[in-house]
């Protein structure tokens, strides 16, 4: 199926461009990291996130004096329904004790409403350490594979160019994720389990489309002189480019309708995958392919590409 017919867009030509962008969405992201941090979930700092819902519609302002009166300290934001609330609190007592305080702070404060305490997640500090460099390994351990694989398929030059397109990648979503974190109630864009989870989707979705252009680029450049290698770039990334409109435009629709109505706990996690196919798609175009014509054109050398049919 045709999308976009005889497209003819000149990707390369406004490369410096992109790369400025680039640059810039990326400081903005580093210096938000820097200076703000990441919202972290109880995965990874430990604590307790309670959930509770009340029986009739409340004020979160109410509920959260309740509670600090009570000596429970944290974060309190409203949690999908008007009458939910997620409490996300480091509390040194058990969860039992936890629950019993907030049960008969509750009860005391707000008798005339009826609540209940849908969930309790506890997590200790030592654990959530463990779990951050666990996740941290698993991430750095799939970009290894992808280099790794993408050097054999490909030349080093493709390889390197297609792990900086993923760093880009993930080191936008995280500035996303730092800049916004917390600005947005009914999406507070926790740093969790789950958002590592979007990376290693972001990363092996970005790779599998850079690869696509790759291998179109293989298929017209063998015993092609150094001079011919802009038109070819161009010609290879506009033929692939409605396979990546429609792949890219599907799944983020999928994503977007995720997002919307899959409910709060799963919304920071469709929102990191939303993003990354969406940086991911412009890496693949303005990022990887440009930086390898760069590359090749600085070091006026010829492409030796390794064999294989393309997919």
């Amino acid at each position: 199926m045709k999308i976009l017919h005889k497209t003819d867009f000149d990707f390369l030509k406004y490369r410096k461009i992109t790369y400025g962008i680039s640059i810039a969405l990326l400081l903005a992201g580093m210096i938000s990291l820097v200076f703000k941090g990441l919202n972290y979930g109880i995965d990874f700092r430990g604590g307790s996130d309670v959930v509770v819902r009340f029986e009739k519609n409340v004020d979160v302002g109410s509920v959260r004096t309740v509670l600090k009166d009570a000596g429970i300290s944290g974060t309190l934001k409203q949690y999908g329904m008007d009458r939910s609330f997620l409490l996300s609190t480091v509390f040194s007592g058990e969860t039992n004790e936890l629950k019993a305080l907030i049960t008969n702070a509750l009860k005391d404060r707000l008798p005339d409403n009826e609540h209940e305490i849908v969930r309790i997640d506890s997590v200790g500090p030592s654990i959530a350490s463990d779990m951050k460099w666990s996740a941290l390994k698993a991430l750095f351990a799939a970009l290894a594979a992808i280099l790794l694989y993408v050097g054999i398929r490909f030349e080093l030059k493709f390889a390197t160019a297609g792990v900086i397109a993923i760093f880009h990648d993930v080191f936008f979503i995280l500035g996303m994720f730092s800049i916004l974190g917390g600005v947005f109630t009914f999406m507070p864009l926790e740093m969790d389990q789950s958002i590592i989870a979007a990376f290693l989707t972001v990363a092996g979705y970005s790779v599998t489309d850079t690869v696509v252009v790759y291998d179109r680029i293989r298929e017209r450049i063998r015993g092609r002189k150094p001079s011919e290698y802009e038109a070819i770039f161009n010609e290879s990334m506009n033929q692939t480019l409605t396979r990546t409109v429609i792949t890219s435009g599907t799944t983020m629709i999928t994503v977007l309708i995720l997002f919307i109505f899959a409910g709060p706990a799963i919304r920071g996690f469709a929102f990191a995958v939303f993003a990354g196919i969406l940086i991911g798609t412009y890496s693949s175009l303005f990022i990887a392919v440009p930086i390898v014509y760069d590359w090749l054109r600085l070091k006026k050398s010829a492409v030796k590409l390794r064999g294989g049919s393309a997919s």
